[in-house]
C-alpha cells in the first residue's frame, strides 16, 4: 500500500500535463513592506520589477499585489521616501505558487554635508560580520544540496561537512558538529537531522522542508546575547506565513523523500485577506524501497511534519503556533547476493528507532507608540532514542550497545526590545527543564547504568546597540550569563557570565568599504549525555563537568563591488577550554560526533583546550543578467589537547576548504548550475586491528594515533539541470541533479571485515581484513516540484 501511493505521488506531474490544455505565461508578485526597526507597514512604497516598467506601490495595508508578470526571473526593487532602497535577487515568477515577497526597510540618514549614509539594520549592528543569508530559491536550486538546508550551508565560508560528505554535519571553522544551536522563528530546535546523533546534531538527511523557508541566517560569530549555548554558530531559520488570501498547495520529489505542503487562510468569513493562516507540510522518504530493490543491505525509513498557524490580534499584537517532528527507522535486510563490503555494513551498522518533536507558542507585542516590542515564547522539545548495536542485525539478537534514552525540555523564553534615542536596547531571560532518562549497557566497555535527570536551566543577557557618526561607526555590547541546579561547578553566574563586543566602520561614506571587527566569550553546558553518565554502582561521575568556554577575536574587511556583489574578508581566532576529555580514548570529545553514535556516554574531565584560527575569503555575485556566482575558500588549522594536555590536530582539521557554486539561466526557463567542493586532508583515527578482531562486529577505533594519518582530499563537483513550465493554474519545475559528477573518489575510512570464501562463509581461523575501496560513483536523479 505504501508503495501504491508512492507511485501515484510520481505520476501527478505527468496527469498534469493531460490535462492542461492552456499555459499561461504570467504569474502574479505579492507581498507587504514594512519598517525594519518597528514593522509598521508602509503606506504609498514603490515596488518596481528591476529592468522593466512593471511596477506597484503599497495600499493602506503596506500590500502590493503586481499581476500579469511574464514568468522567468527578476530583481525586484522597493522603496520609500526617507528609506534606503532594497533589493532582493532571483526572485522566480511562476504561473501559481509564488510566495509572498516582503520587503523590510531601513531608514536612511543623512550626514551634515548632506551626504546620505547607508543606515545599518539592527542584525547587522549587532553581528556586522561573520554572517551569511540564504534564500529559499538559493537552497532549492543548489546543485547536490537536495533541498537540504545543511548540505547547502556547508559551501559557506569557514563551513565543512563531515568525512565523505554523506553527512549533515555542520563544522564551522574546526569546532565540532555539536558546537551549533538552531532558530526556528526565534524556537530553539535541538536537531536538523533525520537519524541524528545523540550529544551531537549531525545526520545523513535534514528534516526541515525548504517549502516553508523565507531566509536562513547563519551567524558564525559576534553572537547576539539572546542565544544560549554557541560555540561556532548559530543558524536561524526564518518561516514563511501561510498565505491570508488563498489556497495553495506544493508538491515536492526529490532524491530520496516526497513531500506535501499546503497553506491558506482559516476563518476568511468572506473577507479579503484573514487574520489567522497557516502552513503545513508531511514528507515521507522511499530510500527504504529503492535501496531494498536494488539490493543495499540498509533501510533508512523516516516521516516528517512541520506546520506553523500564524493569528493577528490586531496590529500589534500576534501569536504563532509552530511545530516540527520526524519519525526515524534504520533497519538493514539481506542483499541477495554475496558481497564483502555490503556483508561488512550489514554487520556493523547500528538499529535505530528515534522520535522528535518540537512544539512552541510565541506572542510578539509591538507597542503602539512604536519604542519596542516584546517576545515572549514557550515551547517543549522531546527527542526519544533507540540505538542499539547487535552481533546480529538480521534476527537483531546479541546486543552489545544499547542506548535507550529520552530527553525533554520545557523552554520559556521572554525578551524585550525598546528603542531609546539611538540606542537600540535588548534584554531578557530564559528558564529550561530539562529531563533526561537513559538506560545504558556497553558491553564492550563493561559499563551498565540507568540515570533520570530533572534540573533547571536559566540564562540572563542584555544587549545595547547604535550608530554613530553619522552612521559611519556602528557598536554593539552584550552581556550574556548562565547556570543550572544539577553541576556542582561554583558561582555559574560569575563564571558564565559571557561579555562581547562588535564593531562595523564604513570607511568611506557610501559604505562600500567596511572595516569590521568582534571580541566574545561564550559558554556552552556540557550533553545529557555527558551530564547523566553513571558508573556501574550507579554514582554520577561527570556533576562536575564545567561549562565549555570559547573565546572568540575576528576582524576583517568587507568591499561592496555593486548592489549585488560584495568581496570579504575575515581572519579568526578562536579559543577552547573546559572541554570534555575522555578517560577511555584519551581524546577531547571535540573530535567525536561525526558519525552513527552516542556522543558523550562517558566519563570525562572538563580540563581539555583547543585553538582554531584561520583566514576566510568570500566573493558574491547574486543573480544578475541571468546569472550568479558564489567563490568561497577558507585557510585554517584546529587541534584540541587530550588528557595529557597535547595538543593533536583535530578529527576536522582539514586545513583548506573550497567551494564555486554558480549558476546561468537561459531562456524559455531553463537553468544550468554547477557546485565544486574541494576539501584538505583530514585527519582520522584509524581502526585498531587486535582489538577490533576480539570485539567484531563492534569496530574500535585507535584514539591515540588522530592526527598521524589522513585522508586524501576531498574533490567532488554537482550539477542540477532545471527546466520549468508555466500552466493556467499549475506551475511545473523538473530537475535533474548529477551528484559526483566526475567520479571522483571520495575520501572515507577503511573498511574492514571478517576475511570469508566466496560463498560468505567465515575463514578459519577469524581473520580481520581491510576491504577494497569503493570506486567513485557518479549518482543521477530526477526530481520534481509542482505548484497549484
Amino acid at each position: 500500500m505504501k508503495f501504491t501511493i508512492t507511485k501515484i505521488i510520481l505520476a501527478i506531474p505527468f496527469m498534469a500535463f493531460s490535462i492542461l490544455a492552456v499555459s499561461q505565461n504570467t504569474g502574479i508578485l505579492s507581498g507587504y513592506v514594512r519598517d525594519a526597526k518597528t514593522s509598521e507597514t508602509l503606506i504609498g512604497a514603490t515596488v518596481q520589477l528591476d529592468g522593466t516598467e512593471i511596477g506597484t506601490v503599497t495600499d493602506l495595508d503596506g500590500f502590493y499585489k503586481i499581476t500579469d508578470i511574464p514568468t522567468k526571473s527578476y530583481s525586484v526593487t522597493a522603496n520609500f521616501l526617507g528609506y534606503e532602497t532594497k533589493s532582493e535577487f532571483n526572485v522566480i515568477v511562476k504561473s501559481a505558487g509564488n510566495a509572498e515577497l516582503n520587503f523590510a526597510l531601513t531608514e536612511s540618514v543623512e550626514s551634515l554635508n548632506e551626504v546620505v549614509v547607508r543606515a545599518s539594520s539592527i542584525e547587522d549592528i549587532i553581528s556586522p560580520l561573520s554572517t551569511q543569508t540564504l534564500s529559499a530559491v538559493e537552497i532549492a536550486t543548489y546543485p547536490g544540496g537536495n533541498n537540504d538546508i545543511a548540505k547547502v550551508v556547508q559551501s559557506l565560508p569557514g563551513v565543512g561537512g563531515s568525512i565523505g560528505g554523506f553527512r549533515n554535519d555542520v563544522i564551522i571553522r574546526g569546532g565540532a558538529p555539536n558546537e551549533n544551536v538552531y532558530y526556528l522563528d526565534g524556537m530553539e530546535i535541538p536537531n536538523i537531522n533525520h537519524f541524528a546523533t545523540q550529544g551531537s546534531a549531525g545526520g545523513p538527511v535534514g528534516l526541515l522542508n525548504v517549502s516553508f523557508i523565507e531566509t536562513v541566517d547563519l551567524t558564525t560569530s559576534a553572537f547576539n546575547a539572546r542565544y544560549d549555548n554557541p560555540l561556532s554558530g548559530v543558524l536561524q531559520f526564518n518561516q514563511r506565513v501561510g498565505n491570508t488570501r488563498k489556497g495553495r498547495t506544493n508538491i515536492r520529489v526529490g532524491a530520496s523523500e516526497a513531500a506535501v505542503t499546503g497553506e491558506g487562510p482559516l476563518f476568511k468569513n468572506g473577507k479579503e485577506a484573514s487574520n489567522t493562516s497557516f502552513i503545513g507540510s508531511v514528507r515521507r522518504s522511499y530510500l527504504q524501497f529503492l535501496f531494498k530493490a536494488i539490493g543495499l543491505p540498509i533501510l533508512p525509513d523516516y516521516w516528517d511534519y512541520q506546520y506553523k498557524v500564524t493569528h493577528k490580534l490586531n496590529d500589534y499584537n500576534e501569536i504563532n503556533l509552530l511545530g516540527i517532528g520526524s519519525i526515524d527507522d534504520f533497519r538493514v535486510s539481506v542483499p541477495k547476493d554475496y558481497d564483502a563490503s555490503q556483508q561488512a555494513t550489514l554487520e556493523q551498522v547500528p538499529i535505530i528507532k528515534q522520535q522528535t518533536n518540537t512544539t512552541g507558542l510565541s506572542w510578539k507585542n509591538r507597542f503602539k507608540d512604536g519604542t519596542g516590542s516584546m517576545l515572549t515564547t514557550l515551547s517543549i522539545n522531546q527527542l526519544k532514542n533507540d540505538f542499539t548495536r547487535f552481533t546480529d542485525n538480521v534476527a537483531e539478537t546479541g546486543a552489545y550497545f544499547t542506548n535507550n534514552s529520552k530527553e525533554t525540555e520545557v523552554k520559556l523564553r521572554y525578551e524585550l526590545t525598546r528603542y531609546l534615542g539611538d540606542w537600540i536596547l535588548t534584554g531578557g531571560l530564559g528558564v529550561q527543564q530539562a529531563i533526561y532518562e537513559n538506560n545504558t549497557a556497553n558491553l564492550i566497555n563493561n559499563i551498565t547504568y540507568r540515570t533520570n535527570l530533572d534540573f533547571v536551566k536559566y540564562g540572563l543577557f542584555a544587549q545595547a546597540s547604535r550608530s554613530l557618526m553619522g552612521n559611519r561607526l556602528d557598536v554593539s555590547f552584550g552581556l550574556r550569563t548562565d547556570a543550572n541546579t544539577y553541576t556542582t561547578q561554583e558561582n555559574q553566574l560569575l563564571e558564565t557570565l559571557s561579555p562581547r563586543f562588535s564593531f562595523s566602520y564604513a570607511l568611506n561614506p557610501s559604505k562600500t568599504w567596511k572595516f569590521n571587527g568582534s571580541l566574545g566569550r561564550y559558554f556552552k553546558i556540557p550533553t545529557y549525555t555527558v551530564l547523566g553518565f553513571r558508573n556501574n554502582s550507579g554514582m554520577p561521575i561527570n556533576e562536575g563537568a564545567k561549562y565549555i568556554r570559547s573565546d572568540h577575536f575576528v576582524a576583517g574587511i568587507e568591499h561592496r563591488l555593486s548592489e549585488s556583489a560584495r568581496i570579504t574578508v575575515e581572519g579568526f581566532y578562536k579559543k577552547y577550554a573546559n572541554y570534555p576529555v575522555s578517560t577511555l580514548d584519551n581524546i577531547s570529545l571535540a573530535n567525536k560526533g561525526g558519525g552513527f553514535e552516542v556522543l558523550g556516554n562517558e566519563e570525562v574531565v572538563s580540563d581539555g583546550q583547543g585553538r582554531t584560527y584561520g583566514l576566510e575569503f568570500l566573493f558574491q555575485q547574486q543573480f544578475t543578467k541571468r546569472y550568479y556566482a558564489i567563490f568561497a575558500y577558507t585557510l585554517f588549522k584546529s587541534e584540541f589537547s587530550d588528557l595529557n594536555g597535547t595538543f593533536r590536530s583535530s578529527a576536522w582539521d582539514s586545513r583548506h576548504l573550497l567551494s564555486l557554486t554558480g549558476g546561468y539561466k537561459f531562456n524559455n526557463n531553463w537553468e544550468v548550475s554547477l557546485r565544486y567542493r574541494f576539501a584538505g586532508k583530514t585527519p582520522f583515527a584509524p581502526v585498531d586491528e587486535a582489538a577490533t578482531l576480539e570485539s567484531y562486529p563492534a569496530i574500535i577505533l585507535d584514539f591515540n594515533r588522530l592526527g598521524d594519518v589522513r585522508f586524501d582530499v576531498y574533490n567532488v563537483a554537482d550539477i542540477r539541470i532545471d527546466k520549468k513550465w508555466n500552466f493556467k493554474k499549475v506551475a511545473l519545475d523538473v530537475f535533474l541533479e548529477i551528484q559526483n559528477a566526475f567520479a571522483s573518489q571520495v575520501p572515507e575510512p577503511p573498511q574492514y571485515g571478517l576475511n570469508r570464501d566466496e560463498m560468505g562463509s567465515v575463514l578459519s581461523p577469524r581473520e580481520l581484513v581491510q576491504l577494497p575501496a569503493q570506486r567513485g560513483t557518479v549518482l543521477p536523479t530526477i526530481g520534481f516540484v509542482v505548484d497549484f
